[in-house]
């Protein structure tokens, strides 16, 4: 069975920090690049960011760069999602998902459940 358990979501109030973990188990880890999702009510599906299998290979959406950092620990099967200086529109449900693809597309061969961010004013 494929597993993909997202934690460390949480209300928090602007400018503050958070670290989401991304944990993988039933699948190869290493053979798969993963992303990082979020999708905020009534809005569409929105790139966060991605690592590739290795973990010396990322990239992220505009609306996160530069605080957002993407990192991958192999021998744990976890990636982590470092999100800094957080603004209210950050607020959305969180989601990684594994791809064999390289950039990680919109359709990765798995998804996890999601953790909810709350970031206030």
């Amino acid at each position: 069975q494929v597993y993909l358990v997202e934690s460390g979501g949480g209300l928090v109030q602007a400018g503050d920090s958070l670290r989401l973990s991304c944990a993988a188990s039933g699948f190869t880890f290493i053979e798969y690049n993963i992303g990082w999702f979020r999708q905020a009510p009534g809005k569409e599906r929105e790139f966060v960011g991605g690592v590739n299998r290795y973990g010396d290979v990322n990239y992220y959406g505009d609306s996160v760069k530069g605080r957002f950092t993407i990192s991958r620990d192999n021998t744990k099967n976890t990636v982590y999602l470092q999100m800094n200086s957080l603004k209210p529109e950050d607020t959305a449900v969180y989601r990684c998902a594994a791809d064999h693809a390289w950039p990680v597309t919109t359709l990765p061969n798995y998804w996890g459940q999601g953790t909810q961010v709350t970031v206030s004013s």
